[in-house]
């Protein structure tokens, strides 16, 4: 008996899903599980966790916060990289802000990537005793853009000039911009009709806050800052543990890696595996 189109075709469709079912949905995984059992693969399939005192702390793959309760960096810890996943480092929602260089002017109570960038540079700067400022950013840790009204639209002599990330009651960040007083902004007002001009300002040209420490990762996940960063907060976390810097150091060396297949990208030190080694060999009391 010849069975009816439309029946052959549905039945077609179910045997198509149960073959791909039993490959794809059981057969694959079971032999990915399988090769994650092989010796050498076992650890890193286990998810590299990490141990202290009898139990798992963390995986030296995923970064984590050394924050008080306040969001404060914890001065005895080596501080890790932002971090936009969730509340920070949350492998449930591994991803970036999606903020990028074009992201300069706060809106609707959400900072922009520069303000993030100069509000982590002040606070970096602050806990680890260096200069914070940044070039294009204001004293008081937000981008320093204004919205420039031109005679002429776009070009001519500007008659107006707002500081747009500084709202009242703030005290803008430069008192003229060409001849025109700096007004601060007020919430709520449009001023999308004038020019976007960030300005420089007197930082130096090169930081003492390296760009690790103030920018997230794309996954935001990484365990790594670069050896820089780590450099900067060695003397703070040297004597907070009472310890000689040469010694901290050594952990630091220690928890060193390379370049990727040996050409990839750059040196970096897992913050994760540091921090345990510093509790491990020098616990604060």
């Amino acid at each position: 008996m010849r069975l009816p189109n439309w029946l052959g075709q549905h039945l077609a469709a179910f045997r198509a899903v149960l073959v791909f079912t039993v490959l794809l949905g059981i057969a694959y995984p079971l032999l990915l599980v399988g090769i994650g059992l092989l010796p050498g693969l076992h650890h890193r399939a286990s998810g590299s966790l990490l141990s202290s005192g009898g139990r798992d702390v963390g995986s030296s793959l995923i970064g984590q916060s050394f924050v008080d309760a306040d969001g404060n960096g914890i001065p005895r810890y080596f501080q890790s990289r932002p971090s936009a996943a969730g509340d920070g480092y949350d492998p449930t929602a591994s991803g970036a802000s999606n903020l990028g260089p074009e992201s300069v002017e706060d809106t609707d109570g959400s900072p922009s990537l520069l303000t993030q960038v100069c509000a982590r540079s002040l606070a970096v700067g602050a806990l680890n005793g260096v200069d914070g400022r940044r070039p294009f950013c204001t004293a008081d840790g937000v981008g320093a853009v204004l919205r420039v009204f031109r005679r002429d639209g776009l070009t001519g002599p500007a008659t107006r000039a707002v500081s747009v990330n500084q709202p009242a009651p703030a005290t803008p960040f430069v008192e003229s911009f060409e001849g025109v007083r700096v007004e601060n902004a007020v919430p709520g007002e449009d001023y999308s009709g004038g020019v976007l001009t960030p300005v420089r300002g007197d930082a130096p040209a090169n930081p003492a806050v390296p760009p690790d420490a103030v920018t997230a990762s794309g996954s935001g996940l990484d365990p790594h800052i670069t050896p820089a960063y780590a450099a900067l907060q060695l003397p703070r976390v040297a004597r907070e543990r009472g310890a000689t810097e040469a010694a901290i150091q050594r952990l630091v060396d220690d928890n060193t890696a390379g370049r990727s297949v040996g050409f990839m990208g750059g040196k970096r030190v897992n913050v994760v595996r540091l921090n345990l080694a510093l509790d491990d060999e020098f616990p604060v009391r």
